[in-house]
Protein backbone atom coordinates (compact mmCIF):
# COMPACT_ATOMS: atom_id res chain seq x y z
CA UNK A 1 0.00 0.00 0.00
CA UNK A 2 1.30 3.92 -1.29
CA UNK A 3 1.50 5.47 2.71
CA UNK A 4 2.08 8.86 0.54
CA UNK A 5 5.48 9.25 2.35
CA UNK A 6 7.26 10.90 -1.32
CA UNK A 7 5.96 14.41 -0.54
CA UNK A 8 7.70 14.58 2.98
CA UNK A 9 11.09 14.70 1.21
CA UNK A 10 10.13 17.23 -1.55
CA UNK A 11 8.91 19.71 1.29
CA UNK A 12 11.95 19.10 3.26
CA UNK A 13 13.91 20.07 0.32
CA UNK A 14 12.20 23.13 -0.42
CA UNK A 15 12.03 24.42 3.18
CA UNK A 16 16.26 23.95 3.50
CA UNK A 17 16.39 26.12 0.34
CA UNK A 18 14.88 28.63 1.50
CA UNK A 19 16.31 28.17 4.83
CA UNK A 20 19.97 28.17 3.09
CA UNK A 21 19.26 31.62 0.83
CA UNK A 22 17.54 33.49 3.68
CA UNK A 23 21.17 33.14 5.47
CA UNK A 24 22.83 34.05 2.50
CA UNK A 25 20.81 36.87 2.40
CA UNK A 26 21.45 37.91 5.76
CA UNK A 27 25.18 37.34 5.46
CA UNK A 28 25.12 39.32 2.20
CA UNK A 29 23.24 41.84 4.38
CA UNK A 30 25.91 41.95 7.06
CA UNK A 31 28.92 42.06 4.47
CA UNK A 32 27.49 45.33 2.64
CA UNK A 33 26.65 46.77 6.23
CA UNK A 34 30.44 46.40 6.59
CA UNK A 35 30.14 43.30 9.50
CA UNK A 36 31.18 39.61 9.54
CA UNK A 37 28.79 37.89 7.43
CA UNK A 38 29.26 34.65 9.18
CA UNK A 39 27.34 36.35 12.20
CA UNK A 40 24.43 35.49 9.77
CA UNK A 41 24.58 32.09 11.14
CA UNK A 42 25.06 32.51 14.65
CA UNK A 43 21.84 32.56 16.88
CA UNK A 44 21.20 35.75 18.84
CA UNK A 45 24.24 37.26 17.27
CA UNK A 46 22.88 37.65 14.12
CA UNK A 47 20.42 39.70 15.50
CA UNK A 48 23.08 42.06 17.74
CA UNK A 49 24.24 42.81 14.50
CA UNK A 50 21.23 43.81 13.40
CA UNK A 51 20.79 46.12 15.65
CA UNK A 52 23.67 47.53 15.05
CA UNK A 53 23.52 48.12 11.39
CA UNK A 54 20.19 49.75 12.95
CA UNK A 55 21.53 51.82 15.37
CA UNK A 56 19.62 50.40 18.13
CA UNK A 57 21.21 49.57 21.81
CA UNK A 58 22.42 46.16 22.75
CA UNK A 59 19.81 45.97 25.55
CA UNK A 60 16.90 45.68 22.89
CA UNK A 61 18.14 41.96 23.01
CA UNK A 62 16.39 41.62 26.23
CA UNK A 63 13.07 43.20 24.79
CA UNK A 64 12.77 40.79 22.70
CA UNK A 65 12.35 38.20 25.24
CA UNK A 66 8.82 39.66 26.26
CA UNK A 67 5.95 38.46 24.71
CA UNK A 68 4.61 40.77 22.35
CA UNK A 69 6.93 43.33 23.05
CA UNK A 70 9.78 41.15 20.80
CA UNK A 71 7.31 41.58 18.16
CA UNK A 72 7.32 45.35 17.60
CA UNK A 73 10.75 45.70 18.91
CA UNK A 74 11.47 42.97 15.51
CA UNK A 75 9.18 45.09 13.28
CA UNK A 76 11.15 48.58 14.02
CA UNK A 77 14.51 47.07 13.98
CA UNK A 78 13.01 45.57 9.63
CA UNK A 79 11.72 49.12 9.26
CA UNK A 80 15.35 50.31 10.26
CA UNK A 81 16.85 48.31 8.57
CA UNK A 82 14.80 48.79 5.56
CA UNK A 83 15.72 52.96 6.08
CA UNK A 84 19.89 52.06 6.29
CA UNK A 85 19.17 50.19 3.11
CA UNK A 86 17.22 53.48 1.11
CA UNK A 87 14.49 51.02 0.22
CA UNK A 88 10.58 52.54 1.30
CA UNK A 89 8.87 52.36 4.60
CA UNK A 90 5.64 49.99 3.20
CA UNK A 91 8.61 47.41 2.08
CA UNK A 92 8.21 46.44 5.72
CA UNK A 93 4.90 44.09 4.16
CA UNK A 94 7.24 42.57 1.91
CA UNK A 95 9.97 42.03 4.84
CA UNK A 96 7.36 40.42 7.07
CA UNK A 97 5.21 38.22 4.61
CA UNK A 98 7.79 37.16 2.07
CA UNK A 99 10.63 37.63 4.27
CA UNK A 100 11.97 34.46 2.72
CA UNK A 101 12.06 36.25 -0.63
CA UNK A 102 13.00 39.61 0.40
CA UNK A 103 15.50 39.10 2.38
CA UNK A 104 17.96 37.41 -0.37
CA UNK A 105 16.51 40.44 -2.83
CA UNK A 106 17.80 42.86 -0.13
CA UNK A 107 21.39 40.91 0.01
CA UNK A 108 22.04 40.16 -3.24
CA UNK A 109 20.03 42.93 -4.95
CA UNK A 110 20.86 46.77 -6.04
CA UNK A 111 20.35 48.47 -2.26
CA UNK A 112 23.57 49.58 -0.81
CA UNK A 113 23.62 50.26 3.00
CA UNK A 114 23.54 53.69 3.52
CA UNK A 115 24.65 54.25 7.05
Amino acid sequence: MDQGGGGGALGTIIYLLVVIAVIAGLWKIFEKAGKPGWAAIIPIYNFYVLLQICGRPWWWLLLLLIPLVGLIIAIIVYVDLLKKFGQPVWHIILLIFLGFVYIPWLGFGPATYQG
